[in-house]
């Protein structure tokens, strides 16, 4: 691939970025001076010229969201960072923080000057002790130097930020059941409209961005919006942080363009593990849906990605290769969103439990192929049926899996076993799937 200066990781190799000093060193808070000589209105134009998308998985245009919030209302103006990143395969907006956690919050800041916001919240996920004890050591620095507080790096501008750990709820990435968690109620998502531009934090108009989408905002403002336009696609502007794990020989974080092929980026992460040959991999996290070895050229961007039949998402591509067992790979992942639904939407709360003792007889060699289509009818009766897109989520490796791998379906089947373990084996996963004893004879029982 093309020569690329990384922009969002280019301090990770220096251990004092993460603190002022070594932020102010870089060049750190340049974005920020100048966003302070332009009108809010001007910063809010430099970012939609840009075309900088969000990165927290729906591509909507940053600029143009922030020029949603209505001003005037008589009610204050917010804005929300969401650093609840939960999404299995996701880890980018975490080592964004760890190693430099002022690039993020000189891009919060500079959102909150541009809609008028006076004061911000960070949701941080529950599990990020250390990416949390980070960032409110940089808010604290921040407002020792003066670039928090009364008078924002010398000007008349004031903004005072909270950080507020979560609980560890994977719902709560859901921007709507994120604001419900931080108002202190359950985390469940709010029936839209309203929208958050409108009425959001405590029935104000609120702006939400992730982590990565802030962590562009110095860069542009600083370096220009024609520079980060001119890197990525025309359509999907800048560099993104691709979080890539699985079966590659390097797992991790990696920077490159917007439209980066898949393949290039599985090979900045070393390939696939021990020279196997690709099987399929989640282009954006496990709610996304599968592509194949046949996908590996598709630019990996917003537009691209979704031609080719799944969702860039989170930019989280997960790996696996010719010795893994996609049904056992999908029974994870839907465990995961079984235990993770707040319960709160028949279809997902339901939805995605039978689909966990489906998928579970189906990978200990105990199901039938009418359960194949019996999953895909369960999943359209989960489909845009909850208020939120976590039963979409549950769903889509089901119904990929199926769409691609339906023959490794049918093999459990026939052979009565997962193909992939020795006979009289099942996978972990298989294993706590299986349903309890009492189930079991009631089963006995009703024939």
């Amino acid at each position: 691939m093309p020569e690329f200066e990384p922009v969002l990781t280019a301090r990770w190799a220096d251990p004092a970025a993460a603190t002022m000093d070594g932020y102010l060193a870089g060049g750190g808070y340049r974005g920020l001076a100048k966003a302070l000589d332009m009108s809010p209105a001007e910063v809010i134009e430099v970012v939609k010229t840009s075309g900088l998308r969000g990165r927290g998985g729906a591509g909507f245009p940053t600029g143009t969201k922030w020029s949603f919030i209505p001003q005037n209302t008589g009610k204050p103006v917010y804005v929300v960072a969401n650093f609840d990143e939960s999404e299995p395969g996701t880890f980018n907006n975490r080592e964004l923080m760890e190693r430099d956690p002022h690039q993020f919050l000189e891009g919060l800041i500079i959102c909150s000057y541009a809609v008028n916001c006076r004061t911000a919240f960070v949701y941080c996920r529950g599990e990020f002790v250390w990416p949390g004890t980070v960032l409110e050591r940089a808010v604290a620095e921040a407002y020792e130097r003066g670039y928090l507080g009364a008078k924002v790096a010398g000007s008349d501008y004031a903004l005072d930020v909270v950080v507020h750990r979560g609980a560890g709820a994977y719902i709560c990435g859901e921007e709507t059941a994120l604001l419900e968690s931080l108002e202190g109620y359950r985390g469940q998502p709010r029936l839209r409209p309203p929208f958050p531009a409108v009425e959001g934090l405590y029935r104000s108009p609120t702006v939400i961005n992730n982590v990565e989408t802030l962590s562009c905002v110095p860069h542009i403002l600083d370096r220009g919006p024609a520079w980060f336009a001119s890197i990525g696609t025309e359509k999907s502007s800048g560099p993104g942080v691709f979080s890539i794990s699985g079966k590659v020989e390097r797992p991790g974080n990696y920077e490159a363009p917007m439209g980066t092929t898949a393949r290039d980026l599985i090979a900045m992460a070393g390939g696939v593990t021990d020279g196997k040959a690709l099987k399929a991999f989640t282009p954006g996290g496990s709610s996304t849906p599968f592509l194949t070895a046949q996908h590996l050229d598709t630019p990996m961007d917003f537009d691209s990605v979704a031609a080719a039949g799944s969702l860039l998402g989170t930019k989280a591509v997960i790996v696996l290769d010719e010795r893994d067992c996609v049904v056992d790979a999908v029974l994870r992942f839907t465990q995961f969103y079984a235990h993770e639904s707040c319960g709160k939407c028949t279809p997902c709360r339901e939805g995605t439990w039978w689909m966990t003792r489906v998928l579970g007889r189906m990978a200990r060699g105990q199901g039938t192929m009418q359960d194949i289509d019996l999953m895909r009818d369960v999943g359209q009766n989960m489909l845009f049926k909850a208020f939120c897109a976590l039963a979409d989520g549950a769903v889509s490796p089901i119904d990929s899996s199926i769409k691609y791998f339906r023959d490794e379906y049918e093999e459990h089947v026939r052979l009565g076993r997962c193909p992939f373990v020795e006979p009289g084996e099942e996978t972990a996963a298989a294993a706590v799937a299986a349903p309890p004893a009492h189930e079991l004879a009631l089963g006995e029982v009703l024939g």
